[in-house]
């Protein structure tokens, strides 16, 4: 994540969730919660078996007709002197089906999530995403 403090990429891959908002074709922006795992300068995302309403989810009929993609994680208390937040906005792809690329996201997916290991991801992933961050902004309450 070029262009990321130390501090602010280590909060970013940290995270246990972030929030992926795509844009349409009809430029109408499509915001989802999603986990995913910081590989270098590439994030990896996956959709997975839990439940959905159907299997062509509009991130990727986003992503297929608009790269471009925002990532957000965030931190909120009470204290609000410990809020911060960084989003990484970049282009996203969908990983072609058994590419070394697939395998690599869902190992590191795998890796950081355990849930996975239990759901066989590498069976049941619908479509593996990479994002490359172009720009990294973060922001904090306390310097």
């Amino acid at each position: 994540m070029a262009g990321a403090g130390d501090q602010a990429r280590q909060r970013f891959g940290a995270s246990p969730v972030a929030r992926l908002a795509t844009v349409g074709a009809d430029g109408r922006p499509h915001l989802v919660p999603v986990v995913f795992a910081l590989d270098g300068a590439t994030l990896w995302l996956a959709v997975d078996s839990k439940p959905k309403s159907t299997r062509a989810l509009r991130r990727l009929a986003n992503l297929r007709a608009n790269p471009r993609v925002s990532l957000l994680v965030d931190h909120y208390e009470q204290t609000w002197s410990a809020l911060w937040w960084v989003r990484a906005d970049g282009a996203g792809s969908v990983v072609e089906p058994g590419t070394r690329d697939e395998r690599r996201g869902i190992e590191l997916l795998v890796a950081k999530y355990p849930q996975y290991a239990a759901m066989d991801l590498p069976a049941v992933a619908g479509a593996v995403l990479a994002i490359t961050p172009a720009r990294v902004v973060a922001w904090r309450a306390t310097p």
